[in-house]
C-alpha cells in the first residue's frame, strides 16, 4: 500500500500519492499558494546536487502585464548581508584585519566608544551602536554623520543584539578600505565570480527592465525605500550557487563560515541562521524582506536539499512555503498556509490604532478560514515594529501588550516586553524601558538581550 501525502486546503482535501512524481508534489503546492494569493514568485528546489524543480509564479509587475521568468533579477533584503559578513571573513583569511581589530583602527574620527567595538560585534550585531532616530536618513552620508555624532553605546559590545544596519554599512567600509576596491569590486572579484554568480549584480537599479517590479496587494508597484548602498540583486540561479559554494566551503573555509555563523542567543548572525553537528554545518536558513520584496535560502545538508525562493509581492509566507515543501520531500503531512494578518492589518494599525485593533479582533473572529493566526503572537510583534519604526512608539507599546497577553511560549512572551522596553526607550523613558525588560527576564531567565538592556540601564 502506498503512503500518502495529505495536502490540506480550505474546506476539502486532496490527497497526492507517492505515484505523482516529486516535481508534480512540489508544484501542487506551490500552485495552490499562488491561488491563495500568498506567493507569487520564482523558486527552485534542489536535492541531491540536482535542481529537480524551478518554476516562475505570477507577474512581475503590479498591473500584471509581464509574467515572471527565472532570469528577473529581485532585491533579497538582509540576505544580502551575507556578503558583506564573507567579505569580512575572506579578508581575514588573508590575514588583512583581524576580527579582533576595535573600529576605531579604521575609522580614527569616530568617538572613544569606537574603542571599544570589535569587528566580530559588527558581524552579529552585538556592537551596542544605537538604532538611528526616525529622523536621521538611511544614506550612506546620513549614516557616516550619524555615526560620528553618536556620544555613547546603548549597551556594552557584546552584552545584547541590536539589528541596526549601521553594523552593516561599517563592514562595507572596512572592506573597502583594507581591499582599496569598492564594495561592488570586491563582492565581484572573491565572490560572485568564484561562485559562478555571472548575473548578479551590487545596486542593479530597481528600475531596470532586467529586474522584478514589486508591488503591493493592491496591483500598485511599490517605491524601493532602501537608500543605503551596498545591495545585492540578483536571480535565482545565482542565489543557488551563493548557497552551493559557502556551505560546500568554495569561499570560506570551515572554520571561517563556523565563525561567521556565530550568533548572540535569540539573534541571527550575517549567515541568518544555522545548526551544527560535531562542528559540521547542518542546515542553513536565512530570510529577507525589502519594499515587498522578499527572499528566504534553506538548506538541509544531510539530504543535500536546497530551497530558495524569491517573491516581489511579499506575504510573509516565504517560511511556512518552505516547511510545507520540506514536508513533501521527506513524505510527512503537509499544509499549506493561508494569508497573513499581519499585512492585512498593519496600515490601518499605522492610520489608527483603534481602528486597527478592531478590524484585527473582526478577522480573528469571523475570517480564520482564510487569515492565518497559527502564530499570533508573532504576526502582532510584526505589526507593533512596524509601527514603531515609524515612531510610532505608544501605539507599538498597546500591540505589544497585547501580544504579550497571548497564550504563548514563554521566550515569545519575554520578546514581547523585550520590544516594550525598546519602545519606552526610544520615548526616553528609562524607568518604564527597565521594568519591561525584567519582566521579561523574568519571564525568559534566558533573554540575553534583556539582560544586556538592564546591565545597561542600571543606575
Amino acid at each position: 500500500m502506498k503512503r500518502l501525502i495529505i495536502l490540506l486546503l480550505i474546506g476539502t482535501n486532496a490527497v497526492l500519492s507517492e505515484a505523482q512524481s516529486l516535481t508534480q508534489r512540489i508544484d501542487s503546492v506551490m500552485q495552490l499558494a499562488y491561488q491563495r494569493g500568498i506567493y507569487n514568485g520564482n523558486i527552485l528546489v534542489a536535492k541531491g546536487g540536482n535542481i529537480i524543480y524551478r518554476h516562475s509564479l505570477g507577474f512581475a509587475n503590479g498591473n500584471k502585464t509581464t509574467p515572471l521568468h527565472d532570469s528577473l533579477r529581485f532585491d533579497i533584503g538582509s540576505v544580502s548581508k551575507e556578503f558583506n559578513g564573507a567579505g569580512i571573513m575572506i579578508l581575514k583569511e588573508k590575514g588583512k584585519l583581524s576580527l579582533d581589530d576595535p573600529l576605531s583602527l579604521y575609522f580614527p574620527e569616530f568617538p572613544n566608544w569606537a574603542r571599544q567595538v570589535k569587528i566580530r560585534h559588527l558581524i552579529n550585531y552585538t556592537s551596542g551602536i544605537p538604532l538611528p532616530p526616525s529622523t536621521v536618513g538611511d544614506t550612506d552620508s546620513a549614516l557616516y554623520n550619524y555615526l560620528r555624532s553618536v556620544k555613547e553605546l546603548a549597551l556594552a559590545p557584546g552584552t545584547g543584539y541590536i539589528y541596526n544596519h549601521a553594523n552593516v554599512y561599517l563592514q562595507m567600509r572596512i572592506i573597502e578600505k583594507v581591499s582599496k576596491n569598492s564594495y561592488a569590486q570586491f563582492l565581484a572579484k572573491n565572490i560572485f565570480e568564484p561562485a559562478g554568480m555571472s548575473h548578479t549584480v551590487v545596486d542593479y537599479p530597481v528600475g531596470s527592465p532586467g529586474m522584478a517590479q514589486a508591488f503591493d496587494n493592491n496591483g500598485q508597484n511599490t517605491p524601493y525605500g532602501q537608500v543605503m548602498s551596498g545591495w545585492v540583486r540578483l536571480p535565482i540561479d545565482d542565489l543557488y550557487k551563493w548557497t552551493q559554494a559557502l556551505e560546500h566551503y568554495r569561499i570560506l573555509s570551515e572554520k571561517s563560515l563556523a565563525e561567521l555563523a556565530v550568533n548572540f542567543p535569540g539573534g541571527e548572525s550575517s549567515l541568518g541562521s544555522t545548526g551544527f553537528e560535531n562542528g559540521k554545518l547542518i542546515w542553513h536558513q536565512h530570510q529577507g524582506s525589502n519594499s515587498n520584496y522578499e527572499a528566504t535560502i534553506y538548506s538541509w545538508l544531510p539530504d543535500s536539499i536546497t530551497i530558495v525562493m524569491m517573491t516581489n509581492n511579499q506575504q510573509m509566507k516565504v517560511l511556512p512555503l518552505k516547511t510545507a515543501l520540506m514536508n513533501v520531500l521527506q513524505n510527512k503531512p503537509v499544509i499549506v498556509p493561508k494569508k497573513s494578518f499581519y499585512l492585512e492589518i498593519r496600515e490601518k494599525m499605522l492610520t489608527s490604532a483603534d481602528s486597527g485593533l478592531a478590524y484585527y479582533h473582526e478577522l480573528k473572529a469571523y475570517h480564520q478560514d482564510k487569515y492565518d493566526f497559527s502564530f499570533e503572537i508573532g504576526d502582532l510583534i510584526s505589526t507593533g515594529k512596524y509601527v514603531g519604526r515609524r515612531a510610532h512608539y505608544d501605539d507599538a507599546i498597546r500591540i505589544y501588550r497585547l501580544a504579550a497577553e497571548l497564550p504563548a511560549r514563554a521566550g515569545d512572551k519575554s520578546y514581547a516586553y523585550e520590544l516594550i522596553g525598546q519602545a519606552f526607550q526610544s520615548k526616553n523613558d528609562k524607568e518604564q524601558a527597565l521594568l519591561n525588560y525584567k519582566k521579561a527576564l523574568e519571564i525568559d531567565p534566558e533573554n540575553k538581550n534583556a539582560a544586556g538592556m538592564i546591565e545597561a540601564l542600571r543606575p
